[in-house]
């Protein structure tokens, strides 16, 4: 999927939403766990119930690998439910070098058809480059994260003395990160995990990477603000995909699961179609 296709979404769907699959199987409603794929059952209630209002979706593999073989079954047929035209991001949190990151990439892009892949970006650029050789396939680098340990690795001071920001006195962890990752990849392939609880370094990160999409989890469960981010963060092609999980997919755990899901990410694109209105 390219750049373009995404913000195509976004126009005509007036949303920016992605909906995290965040499947708990103790966590979904308990007549559900009588059919023969509970997880994926829950998945296409909630697919059916929110397509209309999100650019994308977001399934988390470890919920989904802590089931075994069948976690890992449900989570291709999710895949495979999904309408062609909408982002599918594999949360998966990767970060190896030489073969092994090929056959993540592999994996991924391959064998279940993901159109990106979450990453970690700390063990260099040989970790991420096998995930550059797929077209229209989309790396999602970890740049500043909402947890609490975020501060201890992120946020950490780091002199000026980097050959290649030598003329820089101080940056953060974080954003030596970035400047690095945007001269492997390019905004046709490459966006930025941002978290939405710390909205203020949104502004300085757009800074180092002005035409990158932006994945920004934390609103919703984890009380990021919507508004904040999307006055950060926009740039002209929109460049955010703001992801909710628990806010959405566990609106309700009753019979009216679906319609809770439905009504919970109704109500974030219609606050997403007025925020993309004031940016026009």
């Amino acid at each position: 999927m390219t750049k373009d296709d995404i913000f195509n979404q976004i126009k005509s769907k007036e949303s920016f939403l992605c909906v995290g699959l965040d499947t708990d199987i103790h966590k979904i409603p308990s007549h559900l766990l009588k059919s023969e794929d509970p997880v994926f059952e829950f998945n296409k209630y909630i697919i059916d119930a929110t397509v209309d209002y999100c650019i994308a979706y977001k399934p988390n593999l470890a919920f989904y690998e802590a089931l075994g073989p069948s976690g890992l079954e449900s989570l291709e047929k999710t895949v495979e439910y999904i309408p062609d035209d909408i982002f599918v991001i594999a949360d998966a949190k990767r970060g190896d070098i030489g073969n092994s990151s090929s056959m993540y990439a592999k994996a991924f892009f391959e064998r279940m058809d993901f159109d990106a892949v979450t990453i970690s970006p700390y063990m260099g650029h040989d970790s991420i480059l096998p995930f550059f050789e797929y077209n229209e396939k989309w790396v999602v680098v970890l740049a500043l994260t909402s947890n609490a340990g975020s501060s201890d690795f992120q946020h950490l001071d780091i002199a000026g003395d980097h050959e290649d920001f030598f003329d820089i006195e101080q940056l953060e962890l974080f954003e030596i990160v970035i400047k690095k990752c945007v001269t492997w990849g390019t905004p046709d392939n490459m966006m930025f995990i941002v978290g939405a609880t710390k909205p203020t370094y949104i502004s300085n990160i757009r800074k180092l990477a002005e035409e990158h999409f932006f994945l920004v989890p934390g609103v919703g469960a984890q009380s990021g603000n919507l508004k904040d981010v999307a006055a950060f963060g926009m740039n002209d092609k929109c460049g955010l995909i703001v992801n909710s999980s628990r806010a959405i997919i566990y609106a309700s755990n009753g019979d009216d699961f679906a319609v809770a899901a439905s009504n919970a990410a109704k109500k974030l694109q219609e606050e997403m179609a007025s925020l993309l209105q004031e940016h026009a």
